[in-house]
């Protein structure tokens, strides 16, 4: 195989282990935050309100990660900066 076929098939491997990191990671920190969020609900039903909009505002701040690694890894998959470099 030829360098750039190298480095094609090197990209894609880290693009994959990224992207599977990079959901893993997010997904047990908004069950750790939905289960503390039902923790706080048990012990003060009360603070219903302030706990839920903290909650999602907290889930939004979360998600955003594993969407902003979803859009790096598709432009190394689809539109590799390095590749340029690499065909000079």
């Amino acid at each position: 195989m030829s360098g750039i076929d190298n480095f094609v098939l090197y990209s894609t491997i880290a693009a994959i282990f990224g992207i599977a990191i990079g959901v893993l990671l997010p997904a047990f920190a908004m069950g750790r935050a939905i289960s503390s969020a039902l923790e706080a609900l048990a012990r003060q039903p009360e603070s219903e309100r302030s706990i839920m909009r903290t909650l999602f505002i907290g889930l939004a701040m979360i998600e955003s990660l594993a969407i902003y690694v979803l859009v790096i890894v598709l432009i190394v998959l689809f539109r590799n900066p390095l590749l340029e470099y690499l065909l000079k």
